[in-house]
């Protein structure tokens, strides 16, 4: 996975922790490893003094929103990508 901490304006200038690229091998799903590795980057998050973690998703894994809001997240934004070439 890969962590960001990002400063911010918003909320009285709260600082968040954006989550990407979460990546569990195939045949080490459903073992709880994905489980302790966003509880390990949430603890980086709290240690870092983030009031926040955000992170994105592709929208067609399924699998993983499921795994995301068994972790308390709640789906809250639409995202927009343009390819810079």
């Amino acid at each position: 996975m890969q962590l960001t901490y990002i400063p911010g304006i918003s909320r009285l200038g709260a600082t968040r922790l954006q989550v990407e690229a979460v990546r569990i091998a195939g045949h080490l799903r459903g073992q709880g490893w994905g489980r302790r590795m966003m509880e390990w980057a949430h603890a980086k998050g709290r240690a870092r003094g983030c009031a926040m973690v955000q992170l994105t998703s592709d929208k067609r894994r399924e699998d993983a929103h499921r795994f995301y809001r068994s972790l308390g997240y709640a789906q809250s934004h639409e995202g927009f990508k343009l390819q810079l070439d």
